[in-house]
């Protein structure tokens, strides 16, 4: 390693190297003898509860390193237990979200597609269809860590063109090397999950409608290479009226996760550790799950502090997110945010990996807390402001009515939108109508006279403002979204203005 100093000649370079290696040698780091126990053994017989202690600390900390792996078991209990369905099976919407349904951060304008999917089986085709005229994709393949694998469509790996993507399972050792997988005209992935999700968000083009998504939708095809000559039919199930939840609930149900994942899964190298604290908990592979009063009153205690933890990483400024409009001396001109997600993640995919480390929690709290299925490679024409406080600096208040100015030069060549989101769940507010509103909606809103429109947030809507108001009953947080963001915008100095009391 190179010492590099504040000098004039490369002696007193040199002469700086040497008198801090000098320095850190003599530093009285660890200045203590052989003899200075601190009577630990002592201090440590007054220690009451130390099983239970344990049981709450591994709680904590399993809860934050599981978080993704939580979420993504979520969308198939969702499955399973509000639409009938199972592995491999399509979900579809005729039309996009409403406060009824618990998805994280999801919007309220397209008509998305999902399934969760398992390898254990053998290998698995995922065969996604072209773009047509009307109707495209845009998302992403995840395992069972939602990490991406690949991205789909005509930003992601197929540009457009469909294809059969291949998920081979973990240690697969078939006659077909990648190549020959190639060669026979499929998209080959090596995963270390069996379990797999996907998540299609339909971009509408040239009149396109969420009918013609759902239709669109239905040309997704799942099934195992060894089905290839005759795949079966695929079974596929609309949502749109159903109260589908695949929100995360930190209670006992988030160690169900947990273990759902272990039991259907290999565990992977980088795991091994926290699968064995989670046999303190009672979860162990090949085992049933049959925690003890004691256990389950660790996991609840365990999962407030992990929860606490993740949301202070959430709403502290400089954590998961950073302003994005500074001054020249780096004070924030406005309150909105953009996410900051750790260094290098981005261009690495979103492994959340090192050479050496797991970044546990950047991974939940700068992200899976309240995000799922990020891509592969960011893009995909979309951009996000996430608004916490106003104009004052203050966390936004649930009670208090705001108003918040869209410029009507606003930078998105396709539209805008802004949605409420519960700060409790990450997801929209309940029974709320609607969860947001976009340059879609504008037909119904009124605007001002310089073609801006006033959004106002509050408990009840401003008299005659009906059509203007997105109600909030509890507390939360804003994602302001501008879809096909022009070219250049950042540097216009265009800026989003603070919501107002």
């Amino acid at each position: 390693m190179k010492i590099l100093g504040p000098s004039r000649s490369g002696l007193s370079t040199r002469l700086f190297g040497v008198a801090l290696i000098v320095g850190i040698s003599s530093s009285p780091v660890l200045s203590q003898s052989f003899n200075d126990t601190g009577d630990i053994l002592a201090r440590s017989a007054e220690v009451e509860d130390i099983d239970y202690k344990i049981m709450v600390q591994r709680a904590t900390q399993t809860a934050i390193w599981g978080m993704p792996a939580a979420g993504m078991i979520d969308f198939l209990k969702g499955i399973r237990r509000d639409l009938g369905g199972d592995y491999n099976d399509i979900i579809y919407l005729n039309k996009p979200f409403d406060s009824k349904h618990g998805f994280l951060t999801a919007n309220d304008v397209t008509a998305y597609a999902w399934a969760s999917m398992t390898s254990e089986p053998g290998p698995l085709v995922i065969e996604v269809p072209a773009a047509t005229e009307k109707v495209n994709y845009f998302g992403t393949i995840v395992n069972a860590w939602d990490v991406p694998i690949v991205d789909v469509g005509p930003d992601g790996f197929d540009e457009g063109a469909g294809g059969k993507y291949l998920m081979l399972p973990p240690g697969y050792e078939g006659d077909m090397s990648l190549e020959e997988f190639t060669e026979a005209g499929y998209l080959p992935f090596e995963t270390d999950t069996y379990e797999y999700g996907f998540s299609f968000r339909p971009k509408l083009t040239n009149g396109g409608t969420d009918a013609d998504a759902a239709e669109y939708a239905q040309t997704i095809k799942v099934y195992y290479l060894s089905e290839a000559d005759n795949p079966p039919p695929n079974n596929y199930l609309e949502a749109s009226e159903v109260p589908y939840d695949s929100l995360p609930y930190y209670n006992e149900t988030f160690f169900q996760d947990l273990n759902d994942y272990v039991q259907n899964n290999p565990i992977r190298p980088q795991d091994k550790v926290m699968v064995n604290f989670l046999k303190d908990l009672g979860i162990e592979k090949g085992k049933p799950f049959e925690p003890s009063e004691l256990q389950m009153q660790a996991m609840n205690e365990g999962l407030l502090l992990a929860y606490a933890s993740m949301q202070n990483y959430f709403v502290t400024p400089g954590k998961a997110m950073i302003p994005l409009w500074v001054d020249d001396s780096g004070e924030m001109r406005s309150q909105w945010l953009i996410w900051d997600f750790a260094d290098g993640q981005p261009e690495a995919g979103f492994p959340y990996e090192t050479e050496t480390e797991v970044l546990v929690d950047a991974r939940a709290g700068g992200s899976y807390f309240w995000i799922t299925y990020l891509p592969k490679q960011l893009g995909g024409g979309t951009f996000y402001l996430t608004g916490l406080r106003d104009s004052d600096g203050e966390m936004y208040d649930h009670n208090q009515t705001y108003k918040l100015n869209v410029p009507a030069d606003t930078p998105a060549d396709d539209f805008w939108s802004v949605i409420v989101y519960s700060m409790e769940t990450k997801s929209f507010i309940r029974n709320v109508d609607p969860v947001g509103l976009s340059e879609r909606d504008t037909d119904a809103m009124q605007a001002n006279e310089d073609g801006s429109y006033d959004i106002f947030f509050g408990p009840e809507a401003p008299e005659g403002m009906e059509s203007n108001w997105i109600p909030t009953t509890e507390p939360y947080f804003l994602l302001f979204r501008l879809y096909g963001p022009q070219e250049g915008w950042l540097e216009s100095g265009w800026m989003l203005g603070d919501l107002e009391k």
